[in-house]
Order: structure tokens, then sequence, then C-alpha cells
């Protein structure tokens, strides 16, 4: 890889209701820059191609919904074996394209399809669609094609900014229509794309501004989409704020902003809005500008973000009647009890309901190690190809914790997959005092590139396939 993300620094292990709150600060220093317009390469413009919904599937999961990760975003659509590859090897999940926008550089997007969407949202991705249209005046170079074709915001103040406004809806409604086209479900954000400008106090900009995108907001909420702003933090997410903050009654805030500031600092703070603004959970932050990264082979020109939307949560698990049976304190190697020695009876009842939950154990729940869990044991370690004895070794536990679908995880991911994970890397490194809560944080990380250093594989905090052969295989 020519490239690569710094996660925080190793802190002292805390206990489990600690460590959660130590996971804010992300990032490294990588690059600074005033105004940060949203990054698109050249590209020849050309109409976009219209694309059909395949009715009879059921529809798309929300995005991003909530998702506290990383993110990149590229003025042409990755192609499939691009996203498969930063999938697998970057530290990405979520992917931001323009959909619509008659002031797009990449007017033209061959792969981005009602395929392409469905797809990347069943791998995991979350989709950042991004609208660019009309642009304030002040911004200096728009019209990108004239203005038959892509006009600036109006600045005429007549009627209440009555022209800007119209501009707002009807950028809206065809943003929706875009999005609906490729299958992004109502509830999803769709983010209108503000290009930065010098002089934020320039009235007239900021009216217009401000009235554009007030009607974008209302339209797209009536619509049942969620309203984002992208825009420099010193100009368009500045003016907004400031409206926020002086409680303006004619200004309809957005749902959520996107931060455009290169700081290197991959958090949603900046020095140029206050800190208690769309908070919490309705900031993100593209920290980085145009630039190349390189991971599992492939070279896309990006800009990199950080993403804090919603309130990721995973959600509770029961395992045989019990919402604790299988996460006991560890998971030790059981033998047939002796004179000297006896099962820990937590060990056992953990064993035995996942043993029941796979169905090779069809008995009771007891903590006894006797006879038919035995039996059990062994049908376990025939199936998965381990050396059939009575004892039930730390890498049996891997296998069986493991078992199951082996979806790429990585900062962002929640729900069982991730708990199974956990669970697998807390079975065979307990000094690490893993977290089973379901939650892909940067602990979590830590945890991940801790186990993958162990056997060899390189330090990297994502659980792609190659890393699910080594868990499930039991190698530590």
């Amino acid at each position: 890889m020519s490239a690569r993300l710094e996660l925080p620094a190793s802190r002292p292990r805390l206990g489990p209701p600690l460590r959660r709150t130590v996971t804010a600060a992300l990032g490294a220093v990588l690059a600074l820059a005033l105004l940060a317009p949203l990054h698109d390469a050249p590209e020849t413009p050309a109409a976009s191609t219209p694309v059909d919904l395949a009715a009879a599937e059921p529809p798309n999961p929300v995005t991003p919904g909530s998702f506290r990760g990383y993110g990149f975003d590229q003025c042409l659509t990755p192609t499939q074996a691009k996203m498969d590859a930063w999938l697998q090897h970057s530290p990405f999940l979520a992917v931001g394209v323009y959909i619509s926008g008659n002031s797009r550089f990449c007017r033209h997007q061959p792969n981005l399809t009602s395929a392409w969407v469905r797809t990347q949202l069943a791998k995991g991705w979350r989709i950042l669609p991004i609208t660019l249209g009309p642009q304030s005046t002040c911004v200096g170079r728009f019209p990108r094609y004239g203005a038959n074709i892509d006009p600036t915001i109006s600045n005429n103040s007549a009627n209440r900014w009555s022209a800007a406004r119209g501009q707002g809806r009807l950028e809206a409604s065809r943003a929706v229509a875009a999005a609906q086209a490729l299958g992004i479900s109502p509830g999803s954000t769709i983010w209108y794309d503000l290009e930065g400008w010098s002089n934020y106090r320039h009235a007239t900009c900021r009216e217009s501004a401000l009235h554009f995108l007030t009607a974008w907001t209302n339209r797209i909420r009536r619509l049942n989409y969620v309203s984002g702003v992208y825009s420099s933090a010193g100009s368009g997410i500045k003016i907004l704020d400031d409206a926020r903050a002086t409680r303006r009654s004619d200004v309809v805030l957005p749902d959520q902003i996107w931060i455009a500031r290169w700081d290197g600092k991959a958090s949603t703070s900046t020095s140029y809005i206050r800190e208690d603004g769309w908070r919490p959970g309705n900031r993100m932050k593209q920290y980085r500008g145009g630039h190349n990264e390189t991971w599992g082979g492939v070279t896309i020109n990006i800009d990199s973000n950080y993403l804090d939307l919603g309130a990721p949560r995973a959600a509770a698990e029961t395992h045989c009647g019990s919402a604790t049976i299988v996460d006991p304190a560890r998971y030790r190697a059981i033998r047939k009890r002796t004179t000297t020695y006896r099962p820990h009876p937590a060990s056992v009842k953990a064993l035995q309901c996942l043993l029941r939950e796979k169905g090779v154990y069809p008995g009771r729940i007891t903590g006894n190690y006797n006879r038919r869990t035995r039996a059990a044991v062994q049908a376990w370690q025939k199936r998965v190809g381990h050396r059939v004895s009575t004892t039930w070794t730390f890498r049996n536990w891997m296998t069986l914790l493991s078992a199951g679908p082996r979806p790429v995880l990585k900062i962002g991911s929640t729900g069982p997959d991730v708990r199974r994970v956990q669970r697998t890397i807390h079975a065979t490194m307990p000094r690490l005092a893993v977290q089973r809560d379901g939650i892909f944080d940067a602990d979590t990380a830590a945890d991940v590139a801790a186990y993958r250093r162990e056997i060899g594989m390189g330090a990297a905090g994502i659980v792609n396939t190659a890393t699910w052969r080594r868990l499930q295989a039991g190698t530590r």
C-alpha cells in the first residue's frame, strides 16, 4: 500500500465501561488549506445516463444512516473492481458520488447505476449522494458550461429572494429524482455541494445562498429525504452556522453539514464554526483535499472525510434465552473433569449454547462438561477439520465464535458480525480486554491490528476476507 491512514495511538487498556469514551480523536496531520472545494477532476461534460430501478427487489437501506468512520469522495464513480479492492484493503467504508447537478465536472457517470448502488450497499458501503448545481456568483468559476446550462444562484433580492428559492426547490426535486432512479431510499441524506468563496461577509452572496439552501432543505424534507450541505468551513458552512447562532427565522438549516476544512485532522471540528451546532451526530468533515491513495494495488484520486452521523449502535443479542451466556469474562480451555480439575461452568455454558445454535448439541444448558457435551465437541471439531478430542482448545473456540459469513468489517461497521470478531479475538487474546458490543470503532480496529500482527498478517485494523479465513481456521 502506498497510502496509509493513521489511527489513534495506542492507549492504556481501560475497562469496558470506559473504553468507548476514548475514541473521539481520530486521524493524523495530512494537509492544510483555508478554502476547500469538493474535489472533482476534469471530465468531458455529457448528459447523465438514466437508469431503471429493479422493481421486484426490496428497497435499499437508508444511506449513510448512523455511521462513525472514514469516507472518500471523487469525481468519477469507481468501477466495481476498484470498489472491491478498496473495500478489502482501505480504511474507508463511505463513498461520495455525484448523482446530479449541471455544474458537475463529471456529468457523465458510466459506472453509476442502480445496480452499482445496490451492490455497494449490500457489501457494507455507505453512499453519500452529491449534487452540484447552481453556485454563488462569488465563487468566480461558474457558470462552468454557460448560463443556459448551469446558471449561478440568482442575486435578485425581490420578493424575499424568490428567484434563488425557486432554484433551490428545483435543484432539490432534480436531486431526489436522480436518487430515486438510482435506488437511493427515502430517509437517506442528499448533499448539496456549495463550493467555497473568499469573503463570507459579502451580503449579496450570503443572502442568496442562504435562501437557496433554505428552499433546498424544505423541498428535500418534503420529499422524505434528509438535507445535507457541503461547503467550505470559511464560507458556506460559516454563514449557516452564523444563521443558526443568531436564530434567524427566515433561514431553515440543513439536517447535516459536511465541512470542508483541509487541516489533516480526522474529526468534525474546526475553528471556523462553533462546537455546539449540528451535534451530536450531524457533522462530517473533509479533512484532506485531492490526492492519490493506493489500496489493494488500485489508485484513486480522492478527498478524505471523517463522518460522525447519527448514533451508531448494535442491537442487543440473546442466546439460549440469555443476553450474557455467550460472553463469559474469559473463554477457557475445557477438558474432562478430574480429581484436581473442574471445568469452569461459565465457559461450559457458553460452549453448550453455541454448539446448540450450530445444531450439534441437543442437550440442556447445565455448565457440566458431560458426555453429551463432549460428543458435541467432537462433532464440531470434525466439522471444521480440527483434531478430534475430548479437550476443547482456544483454537476450537475461535472456529466456533467466528463461524458464519465473511463480510468486510472496519471502523464504522456495526452488528452481530462485529461481535463475532470481537468474541473471537477476546478468546485468543484475552489480555486485550476486547469490548464485545458490536461496534467497530478505533478500539476494535486496534484489537484487530494486534491480532493480525500476532499472526504475521500486518497491522491493518480491517477484517477482510483473508482475516476471516485465519480467524475461522483458528490461527493464533
